[in-house]
């Protein structure tokens, strides 16, 4: 079995989904500049088109500062209870935010919902200063954590995907979407990032400020698109829309990452044409196990109330299939 060509797919699924709000009125262009699917299970890649297209991904850099954040975690380095006093610094760092202020000091576990929800670019800030001391430790553990992936088309240059000062790409964080399945895949296998990415609300600063910030996640496709529960989205001028995403149905987990997209609803009709054209394709021995428990996990039960769109489950163990979880169908194109 095989693909049809990116526009060809994206047309296909287009013509259903005109009739769901989330999709409505998306344009008929070519929906991403580079595209893959991913079985999470093996690492085997089941689609590709232009999969090392090398781009700047915008916030879907996060992932990686998520990455090095569990990381430190795991070595001891920092507690989710440390307490990270914010700086000036932190506070100017601009675009999406929670408004930081160098009055205030958060734990590093709401500053990891602030920046997998949020997205806020002065969450990720203050914790590359609080897991490695210096932004530019921190990006130095994120190129080298990435070399180890095998991610050889990526250089971080900061912690959150803002584009630089001089808008110009040698100086911007870049990947490619084989790139972000890579690292998508490590977060899955170790990490439990699904906590953070599968939270569709949360409030920021709830006791400590007078009004919190009511975070809302920037993926559109929770809740929407059957299984699917993260993991980042991104977008600047130079990057397009970008997505990294996955979905378990029963015992099998799909990834798929797309960067370079036109518009956020071309990105998300796309992305969700990927995932019902992967899952079948994903052989049935291919099983998804999980995580193993991290620091991160064993703090779960403390943390404060979210509404989420997934209940994490136990490492190693997938999710339940459930017959009222939102389902997104596409007539496929045939084979060629």
């Amino acid at each position: 079995m095989f693909f049809a060509s990116a526009r060809s797919l994206f047309l296909s699924a287009l013509a259903f989904c005109a009739t769901i709000p989330l999709f409505a009125a998306a344009p008929a262009a070519d929906p991403v500049k580079g595209a893959i699917i991913m079985d999470a299970a093996t690492g085997a890649v089941i689609f590709q088109e232009d999969a090392d297209i090398v781009s700047p991904p915008a916030s879907v850099t996060k992932l990686m500062t998520f990455l090095i954040v569990s990381d430190r975690l795991a070595a001891g380095a920092i507690t989710l209870d440390t307490p990270v006093p914010i700086t000036a610094e932190d506070a100017k760092t601009g675009g999406t935010q929670v408004w930081l202020d160098p009055r205030e000091t958060f734990t590093v576990e709401e500053l990891l919902y602030a920046l997998m929800i949020q997205s806020a670019n002065d969450a990720a800030s203050a914790l590359a200063r609080a897991a490695a001391g210096s932004r530019e430790a921190f990006v130095a553990l994120m190129n080298e954590r990435s070399r180890g992936l095998g991610m050889t088309h990526t250089t971080w240059r900061s912690p959150h995907g803002l584009p630089p000062s001089d808008r110009k790409l040698a100086n911007s964080d870049v990947t490619s979407p084989r790139d972000l399945a890579l690292l998508s895949r490590e977060l899955l296998l170790k990490t439990d990032v699904l906590k953070y990415t599968a939270t569709k609300e949360r409030p920021f600063g709830a006791g400590k400020r007078p009004e919190p910030v009511i975070m809302r996640n920037h993926n559109k496709l929770l809740g929407r698109v059957a299984g699917v529960d993260g993991l980042k989205t991104g977008f600047t001028n130079a990057a397009g829309f970008c997505l990294a995403a996955t979905a378990q149905r029963g015992d099998k987990r799909i990834i798929v990452a797309v960067m370079g997209s036109p518009s956020a609803k071309v990105r998300d009709v796309y992305v969700a044409s990927l995932i019902e054209k992967g899952f079948p394709l994903i052989p049935a021995t291919s099983i998804f196990h999980g995580y193993t428990p991290s620091p991160i996990a064993s703090a779960a039960a403390a943390a404060s109330p979210i509404t989420s769109s997934a209940t994490p489950a136990a490492a190693g163990t997938p999710p339940p299939a459930t017959s009222d979880t939102p389902m997104v169908k596409f007539t496929l194109p045939p084979k060629r």
